[in-house]
């Protein structure tokens, strides 16, 4: 009877690791639709057409932003203009959000965000590259393979892979993860002058794990600021927030 239940165990864990295996992506990524009062210029990549939000502006200086894993980059266009009235904006949809065609990973949207890089770069020889939550993931990948002005990262984490396996302990979520995003990986190749925008009451990736991808920068290249009282999703309605944000503007 021992054996028996044994078995069953193992077959119903055996279960529920194919279960997260196949399941993974639709836990990483919400898409959101397209908002259709917000101006919208495509990017042509391999296997897909990407929708960007964008407000056009003359000049040497853009930003380039990623969003998180279940935000409408289109909402943020309102803010970011205000705060950054020298920029020219560029805040890409992902593979099956806002209208993009294509399914979001790792890997496609790692690429997107180089073809978005380079498209933004001709343009506009000062690109600031953001990303938020999810997209700090990207933006960190894509500093260290370009020449980024400037990396602002906001709520970031030191590893998907690593917070996944912290809330699901029992599982080998290392090795049936994916996608990964180890921002650690790239985080010492930066040699941009980067902040990391941390929100003191964040549960979804605590401030330990954006303290740890702090360190994985060479000295002096990284800095994190603080936002007190802020959550993962309130932090950009912080005041503190807002004016960190508009003193790297001005830089």
């Amino acid at each position: 009877m021992l054996s028996i239940i044994l078995a069953g165990a193992l077959i119903a864990y055996a279960l529920a690791c194919l279960a997260l295996f196949l399941m993974q992506r639709s836990m990483i990524y919400f898409p959101q639709p397209r908002n259709q009062t917000t101006p919208v210029m495509a990017l042509e990549v391999p296997g897909a057409r990407l929708n960007l939000s964008v407000l056009p502006r003359a000049g040497a200086k853009a930003l380039v932003y990623f969003g998180g894993n279940a935000e409408d980059v289109a909402a943020s266009l309102p803010s970011l203009a205000r705060l950054f009235p020298r920029h020219a904006l560029y805040l890409m949809h992902y593979r099956g959000y806002g209208g993009s065609t294509g399914a979001p990973s790792e890997a496609a949207l790692a690429a997107d965000a180089l073809a978005l890089f380079d498209r933004v770069h001709a343009d506009h020889p000062q690109v600031l590259v953001m990303g938020r939550s999810l997209g700090s993931g990207l933006a960190v990948r894509l500093a260290s393979m370009r020449p980024v002005a400037r990396l602002v990262l906001v709520t970031p984490y030191d590893s998907i892979a690593a917070l996944a396996a912290g809330q699901l302990p029992y599982f080998p979520i290392r090795w049936l993860l994916t996608d990964k995003f180890e921002s650690w990986r790239y985080a010492p190749k930066v040699g941009a002058p980067t902040t990391l925008l941390v929100a003191q009451d964040d549960t979804l990736i605590p401030p330990a794990s954006s303290r740890q991808l702090l360190a994985r920068f060479q000295p002096g290249v990284a800095r994190l600021v603080l936002i007190p009282g802020a959550g993962h999703n309130t932090i950009s309605g912080e005041p503190a927030y807002e004016a960190a944000l508009a003193g790297l503007a001005r830089d």
